[in-house]
């Protein structure tokens, strides 16, 4: 696929967000000389086409008090990590799970997944509660607290 000047100049406005107005596809379409219909039409164009996967806010969640922040890595074994993933992935405290390659001998964890809340030790009752639920009791796992933020943002490309 590749995008025309016009879908790039729109993924270009519209990737920091969404102008907080009555009519922000007219104001975005104003930016980069579109009409507020060719906007919509374009963005659903590309959601159909899956080069825009979904629309949405980003959250600071330390702004709303969730700084209680777990990477939570797990070492599963290749033969189970789809299934793991898909039940990490389903559950609601889960808000990122992927994969990584083990960097072995040092790291054998395989399967990343990210958890935030309010305090730490709800995190870890979280964390209790999926192992249970998803029947992860005999897998290895770390639970690596956030520190320090320095930077947070969804991507942005040229």
């Amino acid at each position: 696929m590749v995008l025309s000047d016009a879908d790039r100049s729109l993924v270009a406005e519209i990737q920091g967000g969404l102008p907080l107005s009555s009519h922000p596809y007219a104001e975005v379409g104003e930016r980069i000389g579109m009409e507020e219909q060719e906007v919509i039409e374009r963005i659903t164009r590309l959601q159909d086409e899956g080069i825009i996967k979904r629309l949405g806010i980003v959250v600071r969640h330390h702004e709303l008090g969730y700084t209680a922040n777990a990477m939570v890595v797990w070492d599963v074994p290749d033969k189970h990590l789809d299934e793991v993933g898909g039940k990490l992935g389903s559950e609601s405290c889960v808000t990122l799970c992927y994969q990584r390659p083990r960097r072995l001998p040092e790291w054998p964890y395989n399967l990343f997944s990210m958890i935030h809340g309010k305090d730490r030790q709800r995190v870890l009752n979280y964390i209790d509660a999926i192992i249970e639920s998803c029947g992860l009791e005999g897998i290895p796992h770390k639970v690596l607290f956030s520190g320090r933020r320095f930077k947070q943002r969804g991507a942005r490309y040229q």
